[in-house]
């Protein structure tokens, strides 16, 4: 048995793309282990014995403390990213591994992976930033340079990790920051699991940059690499042989809008996109493209909105009185009846947007577990003590409570009394 092993995180609806990455694997490395983690839950009916991975971890296998309702708190693709760290620890935890390598579903490789194996000989993790080389032009800069500052400097669609003290410390210390911050919140400096990377070579020691041209290549990095095609038809990037290219925000249209205009007339790139659209072109009539999301709706089927999810992960005490808010005689009780009290603007279509933002504009620690909140009555008297003696500290209890009561009301300032 190999003590390679891969994975990517997807959830049902996406594993046609999934296929279509493990089949190119498969052909080039037949000696790695493939691992799909699974955003969603097993179906009996639905059989993946014949898929090209070998093993299926779905997300509530994972020993994730809490797990229904921290689910509930998430978006599908960022719980498909927000499961990425608990997985890895559990791959690098197998018997007889030694290096985890992770692809997003999106991708395909053209050629062996094998500088990426050999650079955890020598290294506990493995990195690739959005852009290996200074953009040239202001459209440039600003597209993919500042887009990279906003999103997170390394690409989060590719890392490896080797099975070393600091790789097992790593997966664990990334586990408990996506645990609470796995969120699209650009304003608040995350973005899903991907900003938290930015961190990894300032904390941990034996951090790879991989600065290779030829690896996790995208829209983002193709104004500054020279892509082309061989006399024998295959894809090279800089004068060497394509090993995984990334096709994120295909199904938007996104990818061939930014590649358009990143790559201009280049016949190779447009040849590759064109390739991918033939091969992908049918996936939505796959069946398994037809599965609806196992954590998109409730028991009775009524579908889950975002707005109900914000306020549940912002919310300690409906965590801790609904353990499992999927249950349509629980949470969604109560928002039916005491969330349109409190929370009046997320019923109305034309404030609820607004509202939202508002509700999310304080960045808190989000889904806890149904632990206390987060000011228990010792650290309350605590501060009122300090602050009844330094007026600095007096100012800035009073800046913060005024900011708590100017985002999220009375209720707001009680929840972290409570």
């Amino acid at each position: 048995m190999s003590d390679i092993h891969v994975f990517t995180s997807a959830a049902f609806n996406y594993i046609p793309k999934v296929r279509m990455l493990f089949q190119s694997l498969r052909r080039l490395h037949p000696e790695w282990r493939l691992h799909l983690a699974l955003a969603d839950e097993l179906r009996p009916g639905v059989d993946l014995s014949q898929e090209p991975f070998d093993e299926v971890f779905a997300a509530a296998d994972l020993e994730i403390p809490g797990w229904r309702g921290w689910a509930y708190c998430h978006t599908i693709v960022e719980l498909a990213t927000a499961i990425k760290p608990f997985m890895l620890a559990r791959l690098l935890k197998l018997p007889g591994s030694s290096k985890v390598i992770y692809l997003d579903p999106d991708t395909v490789a053209f050629s062996r992976l094998d500088d990426i194996v050999e650079a955890l000989d020598s290294a506990n993790i493995v990195l690739t930033p959005h852009q290996t080389r200074p953009e040239q032009s202001l459209a440039a800069v600003m597209d993919n340079e500042i887009c990279s500052l906003k999103h997170g400097i390394y690409n989060l669609g590719f890392f490896a990790v080797a099975a070393t003290e600091v790789g097992h410390e790593f997966a664990d210390w990334w586990s408990r920051r996506v645990y609470h911050f796995c969120r699209a919140d650009i304003p608040n400096g995350l973005f899903t699991d991907q900003r938290w990377i930015d961190l990894v070579p300032a904390f941990f020691c034996g951090v790879a940059i991989m600065r290779s041209s030829r690896h996790n290549v995208a829209t983002w990095n193709l104004t500054t690499r020279e892509f082309s095609v061989s006399a024998a038809g295959e894809y090279l990037v800089d004068g060497e042989p394509l090993g995984f290219y990334h096709f994120t925000g295909f199904d938007s249209g996104a990818h061939c809008i930014m590649a358009a205009k990143n790559a201009g007339n280049n016949a190779a790139v447009h040849q590759l996109i064109d390739w991918y659209t033939k091969q992908t072109e049918n996936l939505a009539n796959d069946p398994l493209a037809k599965e609806a999301w196992a954590y998109g709706s409730y028991t009775n089927g009524v579908a889950i909105s975002k707005a109900q999810r914000l306020v549940y992960r912002e919310r300690t005490d409906l965590q801790a009185a609904f353990p499992d808010p999927f249950d349509a005689d629980t949470y969604l009780q109560w928002w039916n009846k005491q969330g349109k009290r409190e929370f009046p603007d997320l019923f109305n279509e034309e404030k609820r947007e607004l509202a939202m933002a508002k509700l999310s504009s304080v960045l808190t620690p989000g889904f806890r577990g149904g632990e206390a909140g987060e000011l228990g009555w010792e650290k309350v008297s605590g501060m009122l003590r300090q602050a009844l003696s330094n007026p600095k500290a007096t100012r800035i209890l009073a800046q913060r409570g005024w900011e708590i009561l100017k985002n999220e009301g009375v209720a707001g300032v009680k929840r972290r009394l409570l």
